[in-house]
């Protein structure tokens, strides 16, 4: 056990240096945002880290998005990245319950003269049904327990070859842990993180990696004629 333990630090001390290393090779972002990013790690709200908006930054390029939609807006730091980063014309629609971090967003939004962002005061669970049309890019980075509820709606609101990025799936590593190393508030959202882990990799419709990015980030792809492939029995 001792060597195990001696190993499993050691390559944690590794990754480490690899995160900082790689952290320090990352573009750098506009003089406003990394103003934003400041002010929001202070105050203790929850943003996006830096692999993931690097992260994001490059599938802003591969896919030219059309529409984005997140879940999840805190004080709108991530819609203002995808808004900087996307193409001109791309539609933001961005998700927030808490009223107060509405209204932070809101602000945010108007100083940067963000016109193309949408932001949606409530509960997805109730807003997502009401969507329409599809969108290229879905962000979700709502609150962990709730990423299974919102997955059917997700699911039909992404467009073929269209790209499902779930934040903060590892939770710090505890999700790799047995529910009963879990502490007994922790298990519900334990649980339901595993529940949609499995779901989003099993799931025929989707193609899903798992990253190391961040806190852990699941990468979706929805794939193209798969309707078809799953009445003919193919589900490669």
């Amino acid at each position: 056990m001792t060597d195990y333990m001696e190993k499993f630090a050691a390559q944690r001390e590794t990754g480490e240096r690899i995160s900082v290393f790689a952290e320090s090779l990352l573009a750098e972002q506009s003089p406003e945002l990394r103003k934003l990013e400041k002010k929001a790690l202070e105050e203790g709200v929850p943003i996006i880290r830096p692999h993931t908006r690097g992260l994001i930054q490059c599938l802003l390029e591969m896919l030219a998005p059309r529409r984005i939609l997140e879940i999840g807006t805190a004080v709108g730091y991530s819609a203002l990245v995808m808004y900087t980063y996307a193409p001109a014309s791309c539609e933001i629609i961005t998700i927030e319950r808490d009223e107060k971090r509405a209204g932070e967003a809101r602000l945010n939004f108007d100083r940067f003269g963000a016109d193309r962002i949408t932001l949606l005061e409530g509960d997805a669970a109730q807003i997502l049904p009401e969507l329409t049309g599809t969108f290229d890019l879905i962000f979700m980075d709502a609150a962990k327990g709730q990423y299974i509820r919102f997955l059917p709606e997700v699911i039909r609101l992404l467009s073929e070859g269209g790209v499902l990025l779930s934040d903060n799936v590892l939770k710090e590593g505890e999700i790799l842990e047995s529910k009963f190393s879990v502490t007994r508030r922790n298990r519900t959202i334990h649980k339901r993180m595993r529940e949609y882990l499995a779901a989003v990799s099993q799931d025929p419709r989707l193609r899903t990696i798992l990253l190391e990015t961040g806190d852990g980030a699941a990468l979706s792809v929805r794939r193209r004629n798969v309707e078809d492939n799953i009445e003919a029995g193919d589900l490669r």
